[in-house]
């Protein structure tokens, strides 16, 4: 029993940090970005209220300054960038911020993508 104990220790371990089971939508920005000031004034407020926020809430990066914990697909060159997060991997990603109307739609694109279900009747 010992040796089993110590196995699932040390497979536990090996995992990275978010594998979690956890899905979030990422922001990476950065200092003076003005895109991203204008998705902090149109979005910011509401995207926690929303079934999308409820299901992967926002968390945000500096580009320059830190390394999410993510398996990205690609390198982040855009800011904002949003990469939707899911068991520690990127499921998809959203380069810059298009404006308020056409950011949900990309983002329910990206929901329905990577097969995470929106339930808007609530």
């Amino acid at each position: 029993m010992r040796l089993l104990t110590r196995l699932f220790v040390l497979m536990t371990l090996a995992l990275p940090a978010s594998a979690s089971g956890e899905t979030y939508l990422l922001m990476a920005e950065e200092d003076g970005c003005y895109w991203c000031g204008r998705w902090n004034e149109e979005i910011a407020h509401i995207y926690p209220k929303t079934t999308e926020g409820k299901i992967a809430p926002l968390k945000r990066y500096d580009l320059h300054d830190e390394n999410p914990n993510v398996e990205l697909k690609q390198r982040v060159h855009y800011t904002p960038t949003f990469i939707l997060v899911r068991d520690g991997r990127e499921t998809g990603r959203i380069e810059g911020y298009p404006g308020e109307d056409h950011f949900w739609g990309l983002l329910t694109m990206m929901f329905e993508n990577a097969k995470i279900p929106i339930d808007v009747k609530g």
